[in-house]
């Protein structure tokens, strides 16, 4: 028996085996990698992935899909399901000093908040493959200079190698979405290729530069660096935060505050 999709919890259950199919080939598990699935639905992705690895670790926040879950899941390997919101779990301790390779279709209203999340463990974690939002996938791979560069863009850049797979038409899914979605690979650099500045810092810049997009940076920085500290920089501070490059904002977060 099906379940019936939640809106609170913004529940589109992809269903189209091709999509599945070349998914799961995407992320090509094999046994013994540690696969941890967010948001694992009615276990479309589930059950392959399941079969591929041997063994595979699901976060789930909705009790009523947990069951059946289980149910689909036996004989078929060894299933951990963990009843939790994703944002509460820490990836670091559960991959134990190993890596563990993050799957899912995550929930488009609060996509970025995981992604961050994610970030912040990005030493436990060997990759990612996410579904999401077609325009967010978008934004996460935007170059300088294009309206869907932001934020996103850049601290996510910062940390992985961002790779755009494929779109997956609203049709694929269990009711369909109101917009197209896309498969991303995010690969989390080596830590001697991520920035040599105080994260903290560096992300406050990044917010505060693209709070205010149509400022330029000495105006949208105000407080946090002034206009010769941007210039010692390398930056102008005439300019406006979407023409610069990730590189640039890692100088700038190296710039002593005033």
């Amino acid at each position: 028996m099906s379940a019936r999709p939640k809106k609170s919890f913004g529940q589109h259950f992809l269903h189209e085996r091709g999509y599945i199919e070349r998914i799961v080939a995407a992320i090509a598990p094999k046994p013994g990698d540690r696969v941890v699935e967010i948001g694992p639905g009615e276990g479309a992705l589930t059950l392959p992935l399941l079969d591929a690895a041997g063994t595979l670790t699901a976060i789930e926040l909705d009790t009523d899909l947990i069951p059946q879950l289980e149910a689909r899941a036996r004989d078929r390997g060894a299933l951990t399901i963990v009843h939790a919101d994703v944002l509460t779990v820490d990836f670091t301790a559960l991959a134990a000093g190993g890596k563990l390779r993050l799957a899912g279709n995550l929930p488009y209203y609060i996509s970025s908040p995981i992604l961050f999340h994610c970030l912040a463990h990005a030493d436990a974690i060997a990759d990612m493959h996410f579904m999401l939002q077609k325009e967010v996938v978008e934004r996460m791979a935007a170059a300088p200079g294009s309206k869907t560069y932001g934020r996103l863009s850049v601290m996510l850049q910062l940390a992985c190698r961002v790779e755009p797979l494929f779109r997956v038409p609203p049709g694929a899914f269990r009711p369909p979405p109101k917009v197209d979605s896309a498969v991303v690979r995010l690969v989390p650099l080596p830590p001697a290729e991520r920035p040599d500045a105080d994260p903290q810092r560096l992300a406050a810049i990044v917010k505060a530069a693209f709070g205010q997009r149509r400022k330029t940076l000495g105006n949208a920085l105000k407080g946090v660096l002034d206009e010769a500290a941007i210039r010692a920089a390398g930056v102008d501070p005439r300019a406006r935060a979407e023409t610069l490059a990730p590189a640039d904002f890692v100088r700038l977060a190296q710039t002593p505050a005033p």
